[in-house]
C-alpha cells in the first residue's frame, strides 16, 4: 500500500511539474523587466540596455503562424509609428518551439516559426520593431509567462511592468475595437498617470512549448493510418473536377511514376494537404500512368501517405487528359493549377512549382485566407 501511494505521490509531482513547464506564470504588475539576450531577423542581438533609451518598453509576444497574430501585425506597426516620437520602444519576441507545431496548426499561413520563416515574415510585412527568436530554449518565454499570441508586456522608464494582457478587444483587422487596452496604458503613462486597467486576458493561439514536440511526431504518426485510395477518372470527370462546383479552394496536381520532377515535388503537397485540409481547401492528384500502372501509382501514394483524393486516368490517349485538364497545357509533366469555386484557374504552371509561393497564394486567397 505504501509503495503504492509514494507511486501515487510520484505520478501527481510529475504531472505538477510538466504543467508548470507548460505555462508558466505570468509576469506580475510591478515586476521588473527579466533580461535577454536573444537574435533579431536583422542578425542583431538585442538585450535590455539595447532600449535604454526609451522611456517605455513594450514587449510583444508573438509569432508567424497564428492567425491572432497575424491580424494584429499592422495594429503593433501603428504603435511604433503613433509612438516612436515619444520615446516608447516596441519589440517583438516569437518563443514557440517550431519542433513543436503541428502541420495541422499551420492552416492561417504560408510560414512557421523557424528563425528562417520569420526573417521572411519580417520582410513581407516590412516591420519596423525588431523581431526576436526565442525558440531554441524558450527562456525569455518561461521568464515572461506569456499565455497565448499575441501578449503585451508594457514597462515604465525603471522597466516595471505597469500593463499586461490584450493589445485591444477585437481580433479581426477589419473590426472596430470598444476598448483600446495597449494604447490606454501607454497614454497614462507617458501623462505620468496609473494605468487604468493594469491586467487583462489575452486571446489568441496558445505558446507552443517544447514539451508540445510529442504532438508534432504523433501527427505524423497518425498519418499512416489514414486510408489512400486511386479512382478511375476519364474525360467528362476531368472537365468536372476543372469546373469546381465545390465550396473549396482546389489545387490540382498532374503527376506520373516515371517523372522525377513530379515524384520529388509531391511531398511539397503533401504538407500542404496536411496544412490545409481543415480550411476551405483541398489538393487532388491526377496520375497520368497508363491504367495498367495503377497498382504501382498506388503504391507510390500510399508510401506518401496521400489521403487527399486521387485519380488515375482511364485512356491511354494523354493529349486527351491535356485538354480534359486544361487547352492551354503544352503537355509537360508536372502540371499544376489552383482552381477557385466555379471553375476559374488562377494559376496554371507547367513545371515544378515553387512551394513557398504556393503557400502564400492559397492562404491569401479569398476563399481561405489569413484570419477567422
Amino acid at each position: 500500500m505504501r509503495l503504492i501511494r509514494k507511486i501515487c505521490m510520484l505520478l501527481i509531482l510529475a504531472y505538477t511539474s510538466a504543467g508548470a513547464a507548460e505555462q508558466p506564470e505570468t509576469l506580475k504588475i510591478g515586476a521588473a523587466a527579466p533580461d535577454f539576450n536573444l537574435l533579431g531577423t536583422d542578425g542583431k542581438r538585442y538585450a535590455l540596455k539595447s532600449f535604454s533609451g526609451a522611456d517605455v518598453l513594450v514587449i510583444v509576444f508573438t509569432c508567424n503562424h497564428c492567425p491572432t497574430a497575424q491580424a494584429y501585425e499592422n495594429r503593433v506597426k501603428g504603435l511604433v509609428d503613433d509612438y516612436k516620437a515619444k520615446k516608447v520602444a516596441v519589440v517583438a519576441i516569437s518563443s514557440n518551439d517550431p519542433k513543436a507545431i503541428r502541420l495541422d496548426e499551420l492552416g492561417y499561413t504560408d510560414l512557421s516559426d523557424t528563425y528562417a520563416d520569420m526573417k521572411i515574415r519580417a520582410k513581407d510585412m516590412a516591420y519596423n520593431f525588431p523581431y526576436l527568436y526565442d525558440g531554441d530554449d524558450q527562456k525569455t518565454a518561461l521568464a515572461y509567462g506569456p499565455v497565448a499570441t499575441p501578449h503585451i508586456f508594457i514597462f515604465d522608464k525603471n522597466r516595471k511592468l505597469q500593463y499586461t494582457g490584450r493589445i485591444d478587444d477585437v481580433e479581426k483587422p477589419t473590426g472596430t475595437p470598444k476598448n483600446l487596452d495597449a494604447r490606454n496604458a501607454l497614454d497614462a503613462l507617458l501623462a505620468g498617470k496609473p494605468v487604468p486597467v493594469p491586467t487583462t486576458k489575452t486571446f489568441g493561439c496558445s505558446m507552443k512549448w517544447a514539451s508540445k514536440e510529442q504532438g508534432a511526431q504523433s501527427e505524423q504518426a497518425g498519418w499512416a493510418k489514414e486510408a489512400v485510395s486511386l479512382a478511375k477518372i476519364d474525360e467528362a470527370g476531368l472537365k468536372e473536377l476543372i469546373q469546381n462546383k465545390s465550396d473549396k479552394l482546389r489545387l490540382i496536381n498532374v503527376w506520373a511514376t516515371w517523372c522525377g520532377p513530379c515524384v520529388t515535388e509531391f511531398p511539397d503537397f503533401m504538407e500542404m494537404h496536411h496544412m490545409y485540409r481543415g480550411r476551405d481547401f483541398e489538393f487532388v492528384s491526377i496520375s497520368a500512368d497508363s491504367p495498367d500502372k495503377e497498382a504501382k501509382a498506388l503504391k507510390f501514394l500510399q508510401g506518401k501517405y496521400a489521403s487527399n483524393k486521387n485519380y488515375i486516368f482511364t485512356s491511354e490517349d494523354k493529349y486527351k487528359l491535356i485538354e480534359a485538364v486544361d487547352p492551354k497545357w503544352q503537355g509537360a509533366l508536372p502540371y499544376t493549377i489552383l482552381v477557385e469555386p466555379g471553375g476559374k484557374i488562377v494559376y496554371a504552371k507547367q513545371g515544378p512549382i515553387a512551394p513557398a509561393k504556393m503557400k502564400k497564394m492559397i492562404v491569401e486567397n479569398k476563399y481561405v485566407g489569413r484570419y477567422y
